[in-house]
């Protein structure tokens, strides 16, 4: 019953998002991203079960961006494991995902690893020891693996045109190594970022890459243990409290489900125990989020009754 009425709301939801006049604004500062038309949506839900539920451009590959710090996140933790809290926080920030005033308060440790600050120094933690090349490569298998599908790709002209354009990223990694917060050269750790935020995965992808978070850190289908319990239990919580940036606590209210958004217009997002979710439409609200993808997930967790706060 649950797996058909599943499939009803995903394919109305689809159709009521590709109705909607009102699908924000793409991200215009980097150049490559604002080629991108904002009439795409495309939402797929995986369930427990492994039934995939897709609809609209579902198959469609766009850049992940700043969904890729899940599995950086999760990478990082699994080489140095509480250590990494020595150089990033896990609080809300309530500033802009690039904004630089709480560094300098804070005395460069980055608020929580997924603003920009926080994310470059997590890649940091995976770059120590590697060559960038060596170290980029471990996190595009880590996602290929988690999706089951070696054809996910970097978008090598999203990422040039980051590294054209990513001066405030710069200016963060630079800050930030100012204070030892950073380990290697400062163009080294910003070159593996951008490539993995550079990322292109579609919505039944990314919602395969993410299933271990809505199963206790196991995919399963194949019983594959990929992080503890307690981490994965952990990883959501900074999802619901941190993953969209100063927008984490309108989306707390109005979805109820850990999630992680991208400039890119993608959002990923869990409801523990029951289903991995991935929706797409390249048009942002003002902090950076997927118009859309929020108001589609929003009906999705009310018509499921999936709120973790309860229907």
């Amino acid at each position: 019953m649950i797996t058909e009425n599943l499939e009803t709301v995903v394919a109305e939801i689809a159709a009521e998002m590709a109705k909607r006049p009102d699908r924000g604004a793409v991200a215009h500062y980097i150049p490559e991203l604002a080629r991108v038309g904002p009439h795409a949506f495309g939402i797929a839900v995986i369930d427990a079960d492994g039934n995939v539920f897709a609809g609209g451009d579902a198959d469609v590959p766009f850049s992940i961006q700043s969904i890729s710090k899940v599995f950086t996140l999760t990478l990082a933790l699994g080489k140095i494991g509480d250590r990494l809290w020595r150089r990033v926080g896990r609080e809300p920030s309530g500033s802009p995902f690039n904004s630089i005033v709480q560094l300098e308060r804070e005395c460069g440790v980055p608020r929580n690893p997924f603003i920009n600050a926080g994310a470059i120094a997590v890649t940091d933690a995976i770059l120590s020891g590697h060559q960038p090349r060596e170290a980029l490569g471990e996190i595009l298998r880590f996602m290929q693996f988690l999706a089951a599908d070696p054809t996910i790709a970097i978008d090598e002209a999203v990422a040039a045109s980051e590294q054209r354009t990513g001066f405030r990223n710069i200016a963060l990694a630079n800050y930030m190594k100012s204070f030892g917060v950073l380990e290697n050269p400062v163009e080294f750790t910003l070159g593996v970022y951008f490539h993995h935020c550079a990322i292109a995965m579609s919505c039944r992808q990314l919602a395969m890459a993410g299933r271990f978070l809505a199963h206790s850190g196991r995919n399963p289908s194949t019983g594959h243990s990929v992080v503890s319990p307690q981490r994965a239990r952990r990883i959501n919580a900074l999802m619901l409290t941190c993953g969209h940036y100063d927008g984490s606590g309108e989306f707390a209210y109005r979805v109820g489900l850990p999630g992680k958004s991208g400039v890119g217009g993608g959002v990923l997002a869990i409801a523990p125990g029951k289903a991995s979710i991935a929706v797409w439409s390249p048009g942002l609200d003002p902090s950076g989020n997927s118009h859309l993808g929020r108001l589609a997930l929003e009906g999705l967790a009310k018509r499921m009754g999936w709120s973790i706060f309860g229907v």
